[in-house]
């Protein structure tokens, strides 16, 4: 059976970890420890684990000052309150001066389930990646979650990390390659390409076996760094396969579709007809991330009507 682990708990489990290794290494959370697991780095060494309170700003320039002091960072809350309430200080003290902090959010997307719209981010991706010298990474299981905060933590320079509430199936081994701007096929296909971030990616799997049984084979691509993207690969895997399907769990405006769009169109190689899955300008809602899946058209099945109508489309 695969193992199912939320993506929170292997970044809560990484840092303690990463903390054994390197002394510089310092936490900080927004009164969410327990929520966004840092709680564990906090119980191993609390002289290195700073709790600010419901004040994400604070938090964001607190990191900020702890970065030019030779200090590796990690700031974590909610996506919808690192992205959201501390934008500017993102922007203005963080990113403006490269410094090397890295923001680690959780509780991503409508899988947040029953807390609802004010607390599902959709928009994080977006608003991080508009920000120049942002990295931005959205990693698809626990282990590849681990990959990304290590890789982080080496790392010079401004990063937000992606990380989900909910456990997810673990799709990626140990072994399996993990390189900031790189993006992981875990699928060749000839008749389309299926490229996903985060949850998306094992719907994007369950649909690539779906369309095989049908006689159409899909190229799987995990691309876990939004920014910097892939563009080597994805203009490869556009001259094979003809067709692009993108899946996500946020807003369609800026978000995983948005970056291939652009990252073709700048590439002026290989236009391909692209069909994208997510959330078409609607705030998410309460419910069972299952129900919700459905009601945003998050699936596996969604994913394999994108791929029929995108594959038509094709010259």
């Amino acid at each position: 059976m695969t193992e199912m682990k939320a993506t929170r708990q292997a970044y809560g489990e990484s840092l303690v970890e990463l903390g054994e290794r390197n002394r510089n290494i310092v936490v900080l959370d927004a009164d969410l420890a327990k929520s966004t697991t840092t709680i564990k780095f906090g119980k191993r060494f609390p002289d290195r684990f700073f709790d600010m309170g419901v004040a994400e700003a604070n938090m964001m320039n607190t990191a900020a000052g702890l970065a030019t002091c030779g200090k590796i960072p990690f700031a974590s809350s909610f996506c919808i309150f690192a992205a959201g309430r501390a934008w500017e200080q993102i922007r203005n003290t963080i990113c403006s001066s490269g410094l090397n902090v890295k923001i680690v959010a959780t509780h991503s997307g409508v899988a947040v389930g029953a807390d609802g719209a004010s607390h599902q981010a959709i928009e994080d991706i977006a608003l991080m990646r508009v920000i120049p010298t942002m990295t931005v990474i959205e990693p698809c299981d626990a282990i590849e979650a681990k990959k990304a905060v290590f890789a982080a933590a080496e790392f010079e320079g401004p990063v937000y990390i992606r990380m989900g509430r909910a456990p997810v199936p673990t799709i990626t081994t140990p072994n399996t390659e993990f390189k900031i701007g790189k993006a992981v096929i875990l699928r060749e296909g000839k008749d389309v390409s299926l490229v996903a971030c985060g949850s998306l990616v094992t719907n994007s799997l369950k649909a690539a076996e779906i369309l095989s049984g049908e006689g159409i084979e899909a190229t799987v691509v995990n691309m876990h760094t939004l920014k910097p993207i892939d563009v080597e690969t994805l203009t490869r895997i556009a001259k094979e396969t003809g067709a692009i399907v993108t899946a996500e769990q946020h807003a369609l405006d800026g978000g995983l579709g948005s970056c291939v769009a652009v990252a073709l169109a700048l590439a002026r190689e290989y236009p391909v007809p692209i069909e994208m899955i997510g959330i078409d300008n609607r705030f998410g809602q309460s419910g069972e991330p299952e129900i919700l899946f459905k009601e945003y058209h998050l699936t596996a099945e969604d994913i394999v009507k994108a791929a029929k109508k995108v594959i038509k489309r094709k010259k």
